[in-house]
């Protein structure tokens, strides 16, 4: 994906964050569920912005994708796979698998934020007083594996194009027996399941300080101010 589009799409995101009746404000009005959407968007933004921004799920050892053994198990013969396992060739498949996750987010944050701003909540006293990533885990089980699809093109597009790429293309190119769209849809699953752990994570950074939301209606339901 291009930087500037990039920007735009993280830039986006955030502000429809910032514009939510009441963010960065004091007042209670919305309720214990309207305070959770809220927990949910902010910890996405923040999850997101930081996940797409140049290398970021290969710079964050939480977030990182390994190379699928799918990759380096084709039928070639003994020389072709010593190739695909050489640290050179393994360092340009993490590479190209971690920027498959990067653009994978990009194209899954929409669906995320819109499946949060449908969400109701049967027991929001329950995720309340729940774990640390109890929205979360909430809101992964309600999108479901739907967010896999929305994320199978961003990852096929990266994947297309490390074709004749430095040491990558040509030694994937003789390779045989890599299936290329199962290999798409394990790096989407794998992607799918390290961006709802990094919310997690920002969820839970909030819930040990509910300040840093910068939401008063987030902070007072995290601090028991709110039914």
């Amino acid at each position: 994906m291009a930087p500037d589009r990039r920007r735009l799409i993280v830039g986006a995101l955030a502000a429809s964050v910032a514009l939510l009746p009441g963010c960065a404000t004091t007042g209670f009005g919305g309720g214990a569920q309207e305070a959770l959407q809220r927990l949910l968007e902010i910890s996405t933004g923040r999850a997101v912005e930081r996940l797409v921004a140049g290398n970021g799920f290969l710079n964050d050892p939480a977030a990182r994708l390994p190379v699928p053994p799918e990759l380096s198990r084709g039928r070639e013969g003994a020389v072709l796979g010593a190739l695909l396992n050489a640290r050179p060739v393994q360092q340009q498949l993490s590479l190209m698998v971690n920027q498959a996750a990067g653009e994978a987010a990009d194209r899954a944050a929409p669906v995320i934020f819109d499946a949060i701003r449908r969400l109701t909540f049967a027991d929001a006293l329950g995720i309340v007083r729940g774990g640390p990533t109890s929205a979360t885990d909430y809101l992964e089980r309600s999108v479901g594996t739907g967010i896999v699809d929305a994320m199978l093109p961003g990852v096929g597009q990266v994947l297309r194009g490390f074709d004749g790429n430095g040491v990558l293309g040509p030694v994937l190119g003789a390779a045989t027996g890599v299936n290329v769209v199962a290999i798409q849809r394990v790096v989407a699953v794998q992607a799918a399941r390290s961006l709802f752990g990094a919310i997690g994570r920002e969820e839970a950074a909030i819930r040990r300080d509910p300040r840093s939301a910068r939401d008063g209606l987030v902070e007072a339901l995290l601090g028991g101010r709110l039914g």
